[in-house]
């Protein structure tokens, strides 16, 4: 079998010459990403919210993280997003649910989790650990899971400085 039959690939035109590797890279993020935002809905579903998006499951993590109050700007920070709109669509979403609270310090919004929004995360967590933690394959440990981590956040930084590349084009 040849390393051309081999490659796991989404777009054969990204994928022919040098570096076609990276192509079977994105594939496998695409299939990945996809795999995700799928868990997450079904698992907030299973938790009793099956009316959230993928990015509002984040938002409500995100606010829900280390028990400090988030501004927006936090928020898109930490998940890496450049449209802060979508964010501020889905702050607004779950205040309306009743799952986020605000306050307004001076010129700026902080955003904590409302009880409701804080047992909802506790028992998305429930079944995370149930549905997902019990099921990970024995050579996927936590020193393999921060590696993989690790190599994500660099190909991130990667992407982003593509991006910024192309968008001088």
């Amino acid at each position: 079998m040849t390393s051309d039959s081999r490659r796991i690939v989404s777009s054969r035109h990204l994928a022919e010459g040098e570096g076609w590797e990276a192509s079977e890279f994105e594939y496998g993020l695409i299939i990945a990403y996809n795999a995700f935002t799928r868990w997450m809905q079904r698992c907030m579903t299973a938790a009793g919210m099956p009316e959230l998006s993928p990015l509002e499951i984040l938002v409500l993590h995100n606010t829900n993280s280390r028990g400090r109050d988030k501004r927006l700007s936090d928020i898109t920070f930490l998940l890496n997003i450049e449209d802060s709109h979508t964010v501020n669509y889905a702050l607004r979403k779950l205040l309306k649910l009743g799952l986020l609270e605000n306050e307004k310090r001076g010129k700026e919004v902080f955003y904590r989790p409302s009880p409701t929004g804080e047992s909802l995360c506790l028992a998305y967590r429930k079944i995370r650990e149930q549905c997902l933690l019990g099921t990970l394959p024995a050579g996927y440990d936590g020193d393999e899971l921060r590696r993989i981590a690790s190599s994500l956040r660099a190909m991130s930084g990667q992407f982003d400085q593509a991006s910024r590349a192309a968008a001088s084009l």
